[in-house]
């Protein structure tokens, strides 16, 4: 039961802070940058939000609820990121505050999408003597602490770059944000779907 626990809590860590699944670190880079320490209550509910919604699609597409085509689920990743990175480029150096529920829902969204790109994958990892639900909702632990790990480490980079580098808080997410979009633009474009 412990290493079932084990087994299914790294891999939800891995499959955030590994460099090979590059989209969730920046989904939640996109999600951290235009926030300080201060903000971590704000963030918290972020980064568990889009946990949700990665573990409601997981469950659903586990469960063949819901059945997506990969190469459309692939072409919607980057496509999210492409979207959460315009949202920071025109909305930064503005107060969201009144956008807050807005920006939720988006997140819990742009969650599902996420966690239906790995469904078909997941259902392979889990042996016959395992719960799939349980081993889910470890994983989702994983998942939610790799995206913390994230989150300070940006938060980090965010102080040192506007109170060591002097960079404004509009200019900092305005590049930061602009370089992810940028980065997103090929694989949105080059997408198996429209082979």
């Amino acid at each position: 039961m412990l290493d079932s626990f084990l087994k299914f809590l790294e891999l939800g860590l891995y499959h955030i802070v590994s460099f090979s699944s590059y989209d969730h670190i920046l989904f939640v880079i996109l999600l951290t940058l235009p926030y300080v320490f201060k903000d971590w209550k704000r963030l918290l509910i972020l980064v568990s939000v889009f946990t949700l919604g990665h573990t409601l699609s997981l469950l659903l597409g586990v469960y063949n609820i819901v059945n997506l085509n990969v190469n459309v689920t692939e072409w919607l990743i980057p496509l999210t990121i492409f979207f959460a990175a315009l949202f920071n480029v025109f909305s930064s150096g503005r107060s969201t505050a009144k956008y807050s529920y807005f920006i939720l829902g988006v997140v819990l969204f742009f969650g599902l999408i996420h966690g239906l790109g790995f469904a078909n994958a997941f259902q392979a990892l889990v042996s016959a003597n395992e719960s799939t639900f349980l081993s889910i909702l470890e994983f989702a632990l994983g998942i939610e602490i790799g995206q913390l790990i994230i989150v300070f480490c940006v938060l980090f980079i965010n102080f040192v770059f506007q109170n060591i580098f002097r960079f404004s808080t509009r200019d900092w997410v305005m590049v930061s944000s602009a370089i992810i979009l940028g980065l997103m633009l090929p694989l949105i474009i080059k997408s198996p779907l429209f082979a």
